[in-house]
């Protein structure tokens, strides 16, 4: 018995996202959409994918698991993340996770001069990332390695792409460009009863097809609920932590009884809504049996952190 009344999986959750971008019979999913995501920049032909989980050079180091880890016909390596909650370090987390591809280019033995290939972190975020570096009316955010006084690429290397799909608010009779379309239905897949005719191609038909729920087997299905109900706890939980700590700075601010108490208030609300119920959040969500790895993606806590609180 099906808990979930949509025909579509929702491309938001863990499970939905994988299976269309990260497995090898849909590959070719991936590379539309990277290919209009890049819009000529980049055109990918082909794409292998890689081991998803990385460790360091030593057992103690922090574990990285990517979402969808792929490197094209080049050799260039392609990390695919979906964010749905806000973290306050992402952008240090993206830093670090771009360690992990360059260091693995290292040649074994004496000789090697250093030759890269390039390294592309796509972080999809399901909020609005609200960084002063972004331009607020802008969806997609190019971030590379340039001279502060020239504004010149320093080195080509290392690109990241942040893409705010929940800025992207067009409806299907607005849809112009593929990458319109991908954007999509990324954020509404799941609300749509059938396949409308602005999605029809070969490779929008292929994407409907893989992503009917009808189609699963019990196994898969069984898989689907459950990152479904991880990624409706998780959002929720996060969304209550934020109420509560809006709520807490307007406190405050009112008890300083002026502007400045109230936007001080509000900022600190802000910053210890988030970190004191962090913690809270990752119990709750332990509490109904989210994975310990759904957990560590959407509050930027450790696996021993998580551990130490069961």
């Amino acid at each position: 018995m099906r808990n979930s009344e949509e025909r579509y999986i929702s491309l938001l959750t863990d499970f939905g996202f994988k299976r269309v971008f990260g497995t090898v019979p849909n590959k070719d999913l991936l590379i539309d959409f990277l290919n209009s995501l890049f819009d000529g920049e980049q055109v990918v032909k082909d794409v292998t994918f890689l081991n998803s989980e990385h460790v360091g050079d030593i057992r103690s180091d922090r574990k990285a698991i990517f979402d969808v880890y792929c490197e094209n016909e080049q050799g260039e390596k392609f990390i695919v993340e979906m964010q749905n909650a806000y973290q306050t370090f992402f952008k240090d987390r993206s830093l670090y996770y771009a360690t992990f591809p360059i260091r693995e280019q290292a040649e074994k033995g004496d000789v090697w001069d250093y030759q890269l290939k390039h390294v592309y972190v796509v972080a999809l975020l399901n909020y609005k990332m609200s960084d002063s570096a972004f331009s607020p009316d802008t969806i997609n955010h190019d971030i590379g390695l340039l001279d502060k006084q020239t504004h010149r690429v320093f080195n080509g290397k290392l690109t990241f792409k942040y893409v705010e799909i929940s800025k992207f608010d067009k409806c299907l009779e607005e849809l112009e460009s593929n990458y319109d379309k991908w954007l999509y239905v990324l954020r509404n897949l799941s609300r749509l009863d059938s396949q409308p005719d602005y999605l029809r191609n070969e490779i929008f038909n292929r994407l409907f097809s893989e992503a009917e729920i009808a189609h699963f087997s019990k196994v898969e299905l069984r898989e689907y609920e459950d990152s479904l109900k991880a990624y409706r706890d998780i959002k929720n939980s996060l969304d209550t932590a934020k109420a509560e700590g809006l709520a807490e700075g307007f406190g405050k601010g009112r008890v300083e009884g002026h502007a400045e108490g109230r936007a001080e208030g509000l900022v600190e609300g802000r910053a210890e809504g988030r970190a004191e119920t962090l913690v809270e959040v990752a119990k709750n969500l332990l509490s109904i049996g989210t994975p310990i790895e759904s957990i560590m993606k959407a509050t930027g806590m450790t696996e021993d952190e998580i551990k130490d609180l069961a």
